[in-house]
């Protein structure tokens, strides 16, 4: 074997960075439940200031704050030993409805990391791994990361992009948002037009039920609701708009989905489907964002698509010449790139 002791040296080198961010994905868990974050966006603080005003221990906030300013994510003043947030960390770190809130995603790490010993039997079997079968840190996780890219898009940019519905949704529309979650989308869309109808459908009961709760305390009345059902399967008829936010590459029968979405619609009904930003060949998402995706992908997506009655599992980097395959297979014949952010595609399809 000869080696190159440069690259191996190069090699390491990212190793230490690879294992430096993984081993701190949990203090940034511990951190977040913790409030220690939003408490360091009040002002300064040395350990045990912070310990004070957060009701914890000094000794253990003094190694958790080196990991963080080893890390980057907070900044140390060695003259007076105090710890602090610069803006851009509180805004990503602090607040929860800011567009680059960060927690959520580490939420989900961690949810992968408890789910090892299943997937390296999957692996093995090529059996799946439903949704509903994971740490409830995912459910959580998930709804986290992605709403501040939905609150900061979702009203002002992806509806608009669509032909006609933005008017539609103001005079009155019926919605139907599938694959629904926690209800994040739904209850973002709903307060942005009141005058429209909005049902929110998952598979995942606890999930449906944590959606009601929050459309209760957020007083959106009876024009909200969230019902268990799957894409295949949810009721109605007439819908003006059916949206379907970072799920379609979960589900076994993708096809089956669109042509359930197709016959759900009015005549002049619109698909608007949100996935991972991917483009069509693998070589072009080996980056930084295909390889959150695909790593999420190996533990989340094609597992849940290999646990359904199909198991198509377009993965989270499909690409748009898959999914517009999958769409026009269901009964579209207009299926267009709407809109884009470095995370997400957003697709239009009609009849």
């Amino acid at each position: 074997m000869a080696i190159d002791q440069a690259k191996l040296e190069a090699f390491v080198g990212k190793f230490v960075g690879d294992l430096g961010a993984v081993m701190h994905a949990a203090t940034v868990v511990v951190g977040d439940q913790l409030g220690l974050y939003k408490s360091l966006a009040d002002g300064p603080a040395t350990a045990e200031q912070l310990a004070k005003r957060t009701g914890t221990d000094p000794r253990y906030l003094r190694e958790w704050l080196a990991a963080q300013a080893a890390s980057g994510y907070v900044e140390y003043d060695p003259k007076t030993r105090a710890f602090s947030l610069t803006e851009e960390q509180a805004f990503a770190l602090a607040i929860e409805g800011s567009p680059a809130f960060l927690p959520g995603a580490f939420q989900i790490a961690v949810a992968q990391f408890k789910a090892i010993p299943k997937i390296a039997q999957a692996l093995r079997t090529g059996q799946g791994l439903g949704w509903h079968e994971h740490d409830a840190a995912l459910f959580h996780g998930t709804e986290r990361f992605f709403r501040p890219g939905y609150a900061a898009n979702l009203v002002s940019q992806w509806l608009p992009a669509l032909q006609g519905v933005e008017a539609k949704l103001n005079s009155g529309a019926r919605v139907a948002d599938v694959g629904c979650g926690h209800g994040a989308s739904t209850i973002i869309m709903a307060q942005a037009y009141p005058k429209s109808e909005f049902i929110g459908f998952d598979y995942h009961e606890p999930s449906i039920a944590h959606a009601r709760e929050v459309a209760k305390k957020a007083g959106l009345g009876d024009r909200v609701r969230f019902e268990v059902a799957s894409a295949k399967t949810y009721p109605g008829s007439d819908y003006d708009l059916v949206t379907v936010f970072d799920c379609l590459h979960d589900m076994g029968d993708p096809v089956g989905a669109s042509a359930h979405v197709r016959q759900s619609l009015k005549e002049d009904g619109t698909w608007m489907i949100v996935e991972p930003f991917a483009n069509d060949q693998l070589e072009e998402n080996l980056n930084p964002v295909g390889r959150v995706f695909y790593s999420a992908s190996t533990f989340i997506c094609t597992p849940a698509s290999r646990s359904q009655e199909v198991g198509l599992c377009l993965g989270a980097q499909a690409g748009e010449a898959r999914l517009r395959s999958v769409v026009r297979d269901g009964g579209f014949s207009r299926f267009r790139r709407a809109a884009q952010t470095p995370f997400n595609l957003i697709f239009e399809a009609r009849a």
